[in-house]
């Protein structure tokens, strides 16, 4: 089956990208080692929840809600990832391949697969490490991959990558719809 969106990380940025991309129709799938930073995190600084938030929480309830509102989420390691045709391959470390039309990296510290695919990446300032190099959209240098959170430099702060994940979702949806992306829903109103 082919996807239009494979979300590669399914921490924060994520899930928050695939919680739009599910919500606004495209055929989207996640594939998540589930091996990120926030699964061992107690998040004391998370908005709108004072007595602190497990990470393991987080990341579960991220993944519940993609897959209420329609993303598929497959537990397991993307080994490799390349262009093909009008789209992209992601080779699992079983062998398996996912293909899709679009590709949005939420790799954490990982810049493995966006150099498989050409992308380009920076030294961070530590010189130790390097992230993927996105424009103000959070497209990559190769069309149709783009990037979110820690990935891309960003804090690595479970708050900060949930809404670039968000962010970045928006815009991809918005490009792929040709339109800004609105998706507000109303309180209904109460019983009289």
């Amino acid at each position: 089956m082919n996807f239009d969106l494979a979300i590669v990380g399914g921490g924060p940025a994520g899930a928050s990208a695939a919680i739009f991309a599910a919500r606004a129709g495209l055929g989207t799938i996640v594939v998540d080692a589930d091996k990120g930073f926030t699964r061992r995190a107690l998040l004391n600084n998370y908005l709108g929840f004072p007595a602190g938030l497990p990470g393991p929480s987080l990341v579960d309830s991220g993944r519940l809600q993609a897959r209420q509102f329609g993303a598929e989420w497959l537990e397991a390691t993307v080994a490799s990832a390349a262009s093909a045709g009008d789209g992209f391959i992601l080779t699992l470390e079983d062998g398996s391949t996912v293909t899709a039309t679009r590709v949005l990296l939420a790799t954490g510290r990982s810049v493995k697969l966006a150099e498989d695919l050409g992308v380009a990446t920076e030294q961070n300032s530590d010189g130790k490490a390097s992230h993927i190099v996105v424009d103000r959209e959070g497209r990559t240098s190769v069309p149709n991959v783009w990037a979110a959170g820690y990935a891309t430099g960003l804090s690595m702060h479970a708050m900060v990558t949930a809404g670039d994940g968000a962010r970045v979702g928006i815009n991809l949806i918005s490009e792929v719809r040709g339109a800004p992306l609105r998706d507000h829903d109303v309180l209904p109103a109460p019983p009289a």
